[in-house]
């Protein structure tokens, strides 16, 4: 997948709908997360958010994408004051597109969840780096470390 181009696609997200081929010539962070308003999800989009400014300085677009409703992502982007979308994926449709469903164990028992991944698309629409099975703590530094390497 990585220097191949990510197909274009349109999804619904607060601020309105995502269009990937809107942001042609700009860096896009896409981050997938499984729930808004959860311990690691409000963690690594404060860490984001806390970042955001250097990701505008180096011609970043940053969004968030998760299975939850827009009115779920609304409130939570309200709470946090998230200055970037955050996209609703409710058919899976993004989350196909990118692999990023997996069988998770969660307390005990399997439960289908989205695997916690970053992916970094370049101006030119191609995936240049990407990032799976994340750990919160340090991610969003990591990814504006690769972003100003572009």
């Amino acid at each position: 997948m990585i220097g191949k181009k990510v197909a274009d696609f349109t999804a619904a997200a607060t601020g309105g709908p995502f269009t990937l081929s809107a942001h042609k010539g700009q860096p896009v962070v896409l981050y997938f997360y499984p729930k808004d308003s959860t311990p690691g999800c409000t963690t690594e989009g404060a860490n984001f958010r806390d970042l955001y400014k250097q990701f505008v300085k180096a011609g970043a677009i940053v969004a968030g994408v998760s299975r939850d409703s827009l009115k779920s992502h609304e409130n939570f982007k309200a709470k946090m004051e998230f200055p970037f979308e955050l996209i609703s994926d409710p058919d899976e449709k993004l989350c196909a597109q990118f692999g990023v469903m997996k069988m998770k164990n969660m307390y005990g028992r399997q439960v289908r969840g989205i695997e916690r991944s970053t992916f970094v698309i370049d101006g030119a629409g191609k995936l240049v780096r990407e990032w799976r099975g994340v750990k919160v703590p340090g991610h969003a530094q990591q990814v504006l470390d690769a972003i100003k390497a572009l």
